[in-house]
């Protein structure tokens, strides 16, 4: 059975396909933070250096991505079950690294993303939003995170960031 293949969606590109696209695919929740070692790790480029930056929400609580799954079946027969995260524009803790982020949806909110009912396009478009800043952190973390090898607790652990020559050169 090939493997749950994920990937990001920009949320603006999914408002005006909600009514065709969404209804096709499912709504999931997918699981993050630090406690599950999937937390959001994005990376901001510095040169040729791409340092990984871990961000909590609550002092590393569990959270859930917004998401929609499929699963289709292949020309050979399997079925393929594919999944992606979606992404929304940066709040003020992420702007700093990366210029989207994973929609993060406030529990509040889980059962109205989950509800196969909802069929309200605009309703569903207003939980694609930035979460709220002030109830997140950010701390950067080892490059090992980089690696799939490396599944474990190390990988989430606060590190100093790494300086450039140039940056050295001129505190």
């Amino acid at each position: 059975m090939p493997s749950l293949r994920i990937v990001r969606a920009h949320d603006l590109s999914v408002p005006g396909n909600l009514s065709r696209v969404s209804w096709k695919l499912s709504r999931t929740v997918l699981r993050g933070g630090t406690n599950s070692n999937a937390g959001p790790l994005l990376g901001k480029r510095q040169g040729s250096v791409k340092q990984p930056y871990c961000f909590e929400v609550n002092e590393g609580q569990l959270f859930a991505f917004a998401g929609l799954w499929e699963g289709w079946k292949h020309a050979n027969g399997t079925w393929v079950k594919t999944c992606t995260i979606l992404t929304t524009t940066p709040n003020a803790m992420t702007s700093v690294v990366h210029d989207r982020m994973p929609v993060i949806l406030d529990p509040a909110d889980y059962d109205v993303w989950l509800d196969p009912g909802m069929k309200d396009s605009v309703g569903v478009s207003e939980l694609l939003k930035p979460f709220d800043a002030s109830l997140m952190r950010c701390y950067a973390v080892s490059n090992r995170v980089n690696n799939v090898q490396n599944d474990d607790a190390e990988c989430s652990l606060p590190v100093a960031p790494e300086v450039l020559p140039q940056q050295q050169l001129f505190p």
